[in-house]
């Protein structure tokens, strides 16, 4: 996704939401490991990375759907090598499913990214010199321990060319 897209064009992103006290360190990791000049977007866990504005209508009303259901179960459960990068894995079964049924639902919609095995992960750098991505994995192995991650509702974004703009936001309620 490169360029700036005007708002009639501009892709759109899905996104699990954290709970308030997941939020907060999720975000404060980001901010200290993610190159501040690259870092234009909030930590995020990305369900669909590019999808047609054309179905902003359908999509807001499939994911209306889940909102009425309890909030999925999840899992800090790794660290994962980005190379240049670090993130941190997510396991999720409810999670899973409810992509699973996005994406049927949206069918030939998807982009090559989005149609390839999902791997849910939470990216608190990138960019950055691959010895300096090891040294954080190192430093967070060392203290790691699963953890449960609370997802609050799901959310659409605009992508701008970089910075993205927040379209719906559907908490969860069951």
């Amino acid at each position: 996704m490169s360029g700036a897209a005007g708002p009639a064009t501009a892709p759109l992103i899905v996104t699990a939401l954290f709970g308030d006290g997941d939020n907060g360190w999720l975000q404060e990791l980001r901010r200290a490991h993610f190159p501040p000049e690259r870092n234009q977007v909030p930590a995020h866990l990305t369900l669909f990375h590019h999808l047609p504005p054309s179905v902003a209508r359908e999509l807001d009303q499939r994911l209306a759907t889940y909102a009425v259901t309890p909030p999925p179960r999840a899992t800090i459960a790794g660290i994962i090598d980005l190379g240049a990068g670090t993130a941190l894995r997510v396991d999720s079964e409810e999670l899973e499913d409810i992509r699973h049924d996005l994406a049927e639902g949206l069918g030939g919609l998807l982009t090559p990214q989005d149609q390839a095995p999902w791997r849910p992960h939470v990216t608190i750098q990138n960019k950055v010199e691959p010895r300096e991505a090891k040294r954080l994995q190192q430093q967070l192995r060392a203290t790691f321990a699963p953890r449960p991650l609370a997802i609050r509702g799901l959310a659409t974004w605009r992508y701008l060319g970089g910075p993205w703009e927040p379209l719906k936001t559907h908490v969860f309620r069951g």
